[in-house]
């Protein structure tokens, strides 16, 4: 009798590694397209991770996405391709010469999960909108379950295990009426397609009035607003120095000098007092009070996407004698904003993950005005988000963050688990007037709004 033939047993076949969504609002804008490239770039080792928080040591049993397992989508009102913008980049300096052509396909990938945004410039803020392309009129909530369609497309034509919506759009100015402006209704679309979301710009998104309910009933965590790159990641540095070194600071003021997108955005007076509220509040809170000086932004297309900032603070010192402290930052937001993009979006999934909901105060680390009570001073700040880093750990269970409560312990996937209420922690945002539901249907009044 022959011998049987020997048959190895069976091993399973381990499962591909989840991959996790990146939307972003702005998808081909300058933050946006360098966001992209170097995520490329570090996941396949061409260039060190240099200025992302999360890759140092005190990140690194956090349980974050590997930037390889990130995927990008958006939305965005232009149609330049990632691939051409990001040359465009290269030429100007903002990124290394020969890298959108070594992380082509990454580019082209990712451009090809972008999606047209809106409303249109200059859309009437009233009713209805018009979609740009004779079409019928939208209201706020079919903009809303538009961009919310698109998000939860994303997530299921590319088998993700969650996503998280990041605006890296243009500053736009303070809405003047009760409508949603646009960055809003991207807020709205993200909890709506059950999105953590952060807002790396100082345009209104979640924090408005109409949308606070929907925040906090969303069990979901949101971080912002407006990233600190620069001259206010500086400004929290200085500010507590002087408080602690008991000098009097008399005066601070400051020029911001800019080109690009950004520059031409900010040369709205709306924008520039959007953006420039940040600046100046993050004086008064490390400071103990409000100095006098104003910060101003000149838009110089020269430039491009470089930024020149220059600081004057005038100071007492002992026995009155007067000092004088100038700062000059000259660097290119782009490069220093990417970085703290991917940081964030990788925090913001671990901590859906995690079960945390409502706002991360503990990333207030990365912005000007942060949402919750937490520190100005940055050293006060980096040491909460070590806090969060803990409670990232697989060893942690799941923990309320800032306002936010718990989510349920043992919520698996950044899409895992419903938490509590997570309110803002800054101020009572709430209105009486009716509201538009981000997660489905229309307010109770049925109301229109636009930009």
């Amino acid at each position: 009798m022959s011998a049987e033939p020997f048959l190895p047993t069976p091993t399973a076949i381990p499962s591909a590694a989840p991959r996790y969504g990146v939307w972003l609002i702005g998808a081909r804008g300058s933050v946006a397209t360098t966001a992209v490239t170097g995520c490329a770039a570090v996941a396949a080792g061409l260039h060190p991770p240099t200025g992302m928080v999360t890759e140092t040591a005190d990140f690194a049993d956090c349980g974050l996405p590997p930037l390889s397992s990130l995927v990008f989508g958006g939305h965005d009102t232009v149609d330049c391709p990632l691939p051409k913008r990001a040359e465009h980049l290269a030429a100007g300096g903002v990124l290394p010469h020969g890298l959108p052509a070594a992380v082509h396909a990454e580019l082209l990938t990712a451009d090809r999960e972008i999606r047209p945004g809106g409303p249109p410039p200059g859309a009437p803020g009233d009713v209805s909108v018009a979609t740009g392309d004779d079409g019928p009129a939208r209201t706020q909530d079919d903009w809303i379950d538009a961009f919310a369609a698109d998000i939860r497309a994303f997530v299921r034509r590319n088998d993700l295990a969650g996503a998280v919506v990041v605006n890296v759009a243009s500053t736009e100015p303070a809405p003047a009426d009760g409508a949603l402006p646009p960055s809003s209704l991207y807020a709205a679309a993200a909890l709506r397609a059950d999105c953590p979301y952060v807002n790396f710009t100082p345009s209104t998104g979640l924090h408005h009035p109409a949308l606070a309910d929907a925040a906090e009933t969303a069990g979901l965590p949101h971080a912002g607003r407006d990233g600190k790159t620069g001259q206010t990641l500086l400004r929290s540095v200085l500010g507590p120095m002087f408080r602690q070194r008991a000098l009097a600071v008399r005066a601070w003021s400051g020029t911001n000098l800019l080109g690009g997108g950004d520059g031409a955005a900010l040369a709205d007076p709306g924008a520039a007092a959007a953006k420039n509220g940040g600046k100046e509040r993050v004086l008064t809170d490390t400071l103990g009070t409000t100095p006098e000086g104003e910060v101003h932004i000149d838009d110089v297309p020269a430039l491009g996407d470089w930024k020149t900032a220059w600081d004057h603070v005038a100071f007492d010192g002992f026995l009155g004698s007067r000092m004088i402290l100038q700062t000059v930052w000259q660097g290119c937001d782009s490069a220093l904003a990417a970085p703290l993009v991917l940081d964030l979006a990788r925090l913001t999934l671990r901590a859906r993950q995690k079960g945390l909901t409502g706002p991360l105060r503990e990333l207030g680390f990365y912005f000007k005005d942060p949402v919750g009570d937490g520190p100005a001073a940055l050293a006060e700040q980096y040491a909460d988000l070590l806090t969060l880093a803990a409670r990232l750990r697989d060893d942690a269970g799941a923990e309320g963050s800032g306002g936010g409560a718990e989510g349920p312990a043992g919520a698996e996937g950044p899409d895992g688990g419903d938490g509590g209420s997570g309110g803002d922690g800054r101020r009572d945002r709430r209105s009486p007037q009716a509201r538009p539901d981000p997660r489905g249907g229309q307010d109770q009044h049925g109301s229109e709004a636009g930009r």
